[in-house]
């Protein structure tokens, strides 16, 4: 039998206990190789990332040489979870000797996969820098962080899913001085008339609420005239009609009016990641309110004229007292003079008689 070409040795064919010894080499040098092809290393990261899904990944301090964030693993996974949902990127950047924080608000709809950036210029060194990323009060992980010359990355990968991750999000840089970022995360806001509506007594009206740029799943109305708050059926009362023509609006009819239909109303949307709600409200009058100026102003007229009609009176009454008492003073003083005058007609009528004797 005829050994293979090239595997001859100086004496004939080599032993086969040699070509064993020559393959395991060969392994061992491809091995101890520097470099790997990235097509074969391609799949050996994916069985690793697989085997060892349950392990968190973190990355700190790398050096500024490093290449730029490296979150293929993470938003690999998440893709392939979560392939059917949208990707959110939001990033904050701040400034190291900056006194306020600073924050951003997000308003998500349904939900995504999220991904959020927070850059800071250091000029001392980014390793001395410590990075942490919080929800809240509560300390997460599995986030990245990247330098490059004296910015520094930090990056934190998500997906909100339902209500109970909605939040803030926030980014920590430790040093002489910290500073943080924060994502504020809500769903969208609804929006009514914000100054009371007014109507009166008998007439119908119509409350609207609308949400920009948004599709709520669910609308409700409530009715509350104190701090309960009541769901408006309109299978049970014919008195309110609601439409809901358009997705992001909702209208509330209410036909003939009183007094009790007053009160606050509230539209109420559910989304798939929580709810928002807004507030209107409503101010029934009556007829005779317009007419309450009026007739206050008719009163302060009628009692003015009063008074006035009273001072006459008591001027007057008060005159004819003051004439009374000085005719009764002449009088008088009339009959003071004419007695007076008598008594000095006697002396004289007297002494004429003596003189004429």
């Amino acid at each position: 039998m005829r050994a293979p070409s090239g595997l001859l040795g100086p004496r004939g064919p080599l032993p086969l206990a040699l070509l064993c010894l020559l393959a395991a080499a060969r392994g061992s040098l491809a091995d101890g190789q520097p470099s790997v092809s990235p097509l074969t290393s391609l799949p050996i990261e994916e069985e690793r990332i697989t085997k060892y899904s349950n392990l968190s990944l973190e990355s700190h301090n790398i050096p500024p040489t490093a290449s730029p964030l490296t979150s293929l693993p993470i938003r690999g996974e998440m893709m392939t979870k979560y392939s059917n949902l949208s990707l959110e990127s939001h990033n904050i950047s701040l400034t190291e000797h900056s006194n306020v924080p600073v924050e951003k608000n997000i308003t998500l709809e349904r939900p995504s996969n999220i991904e959020l950036t927070c850059q800071i210029t250091i000029s001392r060194g980014v390793n001395s820098v410590n990075v942490t990323w919080k929800k809240g009060d509560e300390l997460l992980e599995n986030y990245l962080t990247n330098a490059t010359g004296c910015i520094l990355y930090a990056q934190y990968m998500f997906t909100i899913i339902n209500s109970k991750q909605m939040g803030s999000y926030s980014c920590f840089f430790g040093g002489e001085k910290e500073q943080r970022g924060t994502f504020n995360f809500k769903v969208p806001e609804i929006h009514g008339k914000n100054k009371p509506l007014i109507t009166y007594v008998g007439d119908s009206t119509v409350l609207m609420c609308k949400c920009q740029h948004c599709s709520p799943l669910h609308w409700t109305w409530y009715h509350s005239n104190g701090s309960v708050q009541v769901p408006i059926d309109v299978q049970m009362s014919e008195k309110y009609v609601i439409n809901r023509t358009n997705a992001n609006e909702t209208r509330l009819k209410i036909m003939q009016l009183t007094e009790d239909n007053q009160g606050s109303y509230w539209c109420h949307a559910v989304f798939q990641l929580g709810e928002s709600e807004e507030r209107i409200q409503l101010v029934v009058l009556s007829y005779l309110v317009p007419l309450k100026p009026f007739l206050g102003i008719v009163v302060e007229v009628a009692i003015l004229v009063a008074v006035i009609l009273l001072c006459e009176t008591y001027t007057q009454k008060k005159k004819k007292h003051i004439d009374d008492g000085k005719e009764f003073e002449q009088v008088e003083q009339l009959k003071s003079d004419d007695t007076n005058g008598v008594e000095n007609n006697a002396p004289r009528h007297r002494k004429n008689e003596s003189v004429s004797q």
